[in-house]
């Protein structure tokens, strides 16, 4: 504890004060002349010890108020430089946690250009065969004199009852064909008589690992059988069609195998399958095999009925799922189409096929490796306009 000088003083004063007071008391009533002499050389002495004693401690005073100051002034100086290092320390550290996060962020960013890369290299062999396909010169045969602009990079149009080729172009190239490959899975399923009332479970087996697709259809959603095809075919759900594959009796296995099958006893001599979803680039067809194809799925009820569906709601583990058609086409009244299938991949371009009938004749249209939104739709109403002219005239 530390007191300033005046602190000091006035205790000093209160200290001393009755020894004074009782001093003069002495003095005024006094003594005997010897004891009063005594006495006062006694109280003098006293006296001038304590003058001596008040100038010590006037003289030491300063110290004891500058020295506190002095230390008030040190500990201030320490603190300061304790904050400053603090500070110093405080910055180093979120440097060095910027530095560690651009470092990781960097790491990600190649992690993420080497898969990339990956799945570049493993698409390469595809898509240079599609470079390569549109590059090359369009051979065109065009049955009629008026001439039709087809913007897609391969098409056949063919008269369903007479198997007469109206129009073609690029129609014997081989080329992949995406989803399309989905009215396969959803022929060798009703060919296998399945009950389509039954329970068909979503399992992580359906999920795409190859271009990793969204799909709305979780781990665990529940539909009948009917139901899955039905999405698979109008909103052409990949995990719907991958479920139809795998419940298919012995699985995903037997079910291409039987789709092998069934394409050869068709006449689809330049068709082939390695899955049921059409997400595989090595499942291929030409156009004319696909007319085969679309006039074969004609033939069932329940394909006719859920590809031509303009919209359908599930419910999936409790919420329900809007599902609309991927052809616009099949809600405009002009339009009455039997059969219809979209498709999409990079190395396919955009895809469509379609049994129609036009001014009454049934046709079938297939539109391959379209590139734009809305090239393949743009297509299939210029081919129903020549189609409505060439039967017109």
């Amino acid at each position: 504890m530390s007191y300033s000088a005046e602190q000091l003083m006035d205790k000093l004063r209160a200290f001393l004060c009755p020894y004074f007071s009782a001093y003069l008391v002495i003095i005024r009533k006094g003594f005997s002349s010897m004891f009063s002499i005594s006495l006062r050389h006694a109280l003098r002495r006293f006296n001038r010890f304590i003058l001596s004693l008040l100038l010590t401690a006037a003289v030491a005073m300063p110290v004891v108020t500058i020295a506190p100051n002095a230390e008030a002034a040190t500990q201030s100086q320490t603190a300061i430089a304790k904050k400053a290092a603090a500070k110093k320390l405080a910055a180093k550290r979120a440097a060095a946690k910027k530095r560690l996060a651009a470092k990781k962020k960097s790491s990600r960013n190649k992690q993420v250009a080497k898969t990339a890369a990956v799945a570049a290299a493993a698409l390469t062999a595809a898509e240079l065969a599609a470079q390569e396909r549109r590059q090359a010169p369009a051979e065109i045969h065009n049955s009629v004199n008026i001439p039709l602009d087809v913007q897609s990079r391969a098409a056949l149009i063919a008269n369903a009852k007479t198997g007469e080729v109206l129009y073609g172009k690029n129609y014997n190239q081989t080329m992949p064909i995406a989803s399309i490959t989905k009215l396969m899975t959803a022929m060798v399923v009703l060919d296998a008589g399945l009950d389509m009332n039954d329970p068909v479970t979503i399992t992580k087996d359906d999920v795409d690992t190859l271009r990793h697709t969204h799909s709305r259809l979780s781990i665990g959603t529940t539909l009948t059988r009917a139901d899955m095809m039905l999405i698979a075919l109008m909103a052409s759900e990949n995990r719907a069609a991958a479920a139809l594959a795998r419940s298919y009796p012995g699985g995903t296995k037997a079910a291409i195998t039987a789709m092998n099958r069934k394409a050869a006893k068709l006449g689809m001599m330049h068709t082939r399958f390695f899955d049921g979803t059409g997400l595989n680039g090595d499942n291929i067809s030409t156009p004319g095999d696909l007319v085969k194809l679309v006039q074969a799925a004609y033939r069932y009820a329940d394909i006719r009925a859920f590809s031509t569906a303009p919209k359908y709601e599930v419910n999936s583990r409790g919420r329900l799922l809007q599902y609309k058609n991927t052809n616009t086409l099949v809600k405009e009244p002009e339009w009455d189409i039997g059969v219809s299938k979209t498709g999409f991949i990079n190395e396919a371009g955009r895809c469509l096929v379609m049994m129609a009938r036009i001014h009454d004749v049934p046709v079938v249209i297939v539109l391959m490796d379209s590139w734009g939104k809305y090239t393949r739709i743009g297509d299939a109403n210029r081919v129903k306009q020549w189609l409505e002219r060439v039967t017109g005239a």
